[in-house]
């Protein structure tokens, strides 16, 4: 069995019993940085009983091979990351596709996530998300990326190093517009945890006045492109959702459904609906 293992990304009594239990049950334990293991283990008071391995981007590829060779034969791997759920913008992407192919088991242990905490803590909508991991390093890359995500209506969550939160910024407001909802969020469950919501305008000005640059883990999430109402008349949805129930589906899931597939709001459908 396969176990991935979320670790916390901030405040170690977030760790649950099942990651305790796992760490010190498991024949062998893959790390992205054994040294941090090490600590995280030393705080919760656990004794690891297996082999301990390292796992990380630059031997990822390596490494794969061989546990799941030990897979095969067997043993039960836990792999944790720095932070959070390994996989998600963290190596063991392909471990579990690896494992998957021979066959073995995957299961999670889950826990804390800064996708779902920065979104929880934005003020954003989060009926429908994007996770939009890191964006490209290059600055045209970068540009092309976003300009991709222009007319995107999820709300969008990006991760970003603190010394190119500035840049991105810039890089977000150049293409959504100065004027888009947004929020920094930085060192979340942390002790100096901080969450700055905004138009994307005030927050490069933000990012700007830190004296010391932006600091810690950074989580950006951004708001998404405004539906063109314009296109959709009231009698347009109502007539929408008419066809959806006709088609079998429920009112509700009717509103639902045009919601997602016009970019209006669900409130804007519902009250079309009910004219």
């Amino acid at each position: 069995m396969l176990i991935l293992a979320a670790t916390p990304i901030g405040q170690v009594a977030d760790a649950s019993g099942r990651l305790a239990e796992a760490l010190s049950s498991a024949d062998v334990v893959a790390a992205e940085d054994t040294r941090r293991l090490k600590r995280l283990t030393s705080e919760l008071g656990v004794t690891i009983g297996g082999r301990v391995v390292s796992y990380f981007e630059g031997n990822e590829e390596q490494r794969t091979p061989e546990l799941t060779a030990m897979l095969v034969e067997g043993l039960t791997v836990v792999l944790v990351t720095d932070a959070g759920m390994p996989s998600v913008s963290d190596p063991g992407y392909r471990l579990v596709v690896a494992a998957i192919e021979a066959d073995i088991g995957v299961t999670a242990i889950p826990g804390p996530s800064a996708v779902l905490t920065a979104l929880a803590v934005s003020g954003l909508p989060v009926d429908r998300f994007c996770f939009e991991g890191f964006l490209p390093r290059k600055a045209g890359e970068r540009t092309r990326a976003l300009t991709e995500l222009v007319t995107e209506r999820r709300t969008m969550v990006f991760f970003e190093s603190p010394h190119r939160t500035e840049a991105s910024l810039r890089a977000m407001a150049e293409a959504f517009g100065g004027d888009r909802a947004a929020a920094v969020c930085r060192e979340l469950t942390k002790t100096y945890e901080e969450v700055v919501r905004g138009e994307l305008a005030e927050l490069v000005e933000w990012a700007v006045g830190q004296e010391q640059g932006v600091r810690g883990e950074v989580t950006i999430v951004v708001g998404g492109a405004a539906a063109d109402l314009r296109t959709y008349t009231p009698e347009d949805l109502k007539s929408l959702v008419a066809e959806r129930q006709a088609e079998g589906l429920s009112r509700k899931d009717a509103v639902e459904q045009i919601a997602g597939e016009t970019g209006a709001r669900k409130k804007d459908v519902y009250d079309a609906a009910h004219s």
